[in-house]
């Protein structure tokens, strides 16, 4: 599958805009290392958990997605980052999608959130215990949203 890769540093910027917001609004790291930024964006693109941000957009497309994420979608990195994030849902799903960001808008987060995502060949997915938060610098500038999420179920 398509990915970031060693030419664009695995987008480390984005990953660190992820990382220090994560730190900010919830208090605690997502992904310790010892490290440089760029073995840090290396790592964290392929762990073991789902990472996945979109845009600010008036329709919020995917601008990251890990390989774990990349996998659970069955998508590559090309198709992913073209992909309205709403489309991440079934539709009768997408209501409650809708009601999920507006939260996570007004209080900065959420954390245990469940739902159920779909992927490209139309596999459905259950996350578990997701965090959802606001992607906003140090200077208080908003970029999107991301979500992290260690437990799913095939469904």
């Amino acid at each position: 599958m398509g990915e970031p890769s060693s030419d664009n540093y695995y987008l480390t910027d984005h990953v660190e805009l992820l990382r220090l917001s994560f730190k900010r609004l919830i208090g605690k790291e997502f992904f310790s290392a010892a490290i440089s930024d760029q073995d840090l964006a290396k790592s964290i693109f392929y762990a073991p958990f789902m990472l996945l941000s979109h845009n600010t957009a008036p329709d919020p497309i995917f601008n990251y997605g890990n390989q774990t994420a990349l996998h659970l979608f069955e998508m590559t990195w090309q198709e992913l980052t073209k992909l309205p994030s709403r489309q991440s849902a079934e539709p009768i799903l997408q209501e409650e999608r809708s009601l999920l960001l507006k939260t996570v808008s007004e209080q900065g987060y959420i954390n245990n959130y469940s739902g159920v995502r779909i992927s490209k060949s139309g596999k459905r997915f259950l996350l578990q215990n997701a965090i959802v938060w606001n992607l906003i610098d140090a200077q208080g500038v908003y970029y999107g949203q991301a979500a992290i999420c260690d437990q799913w179920d095939f469904l």
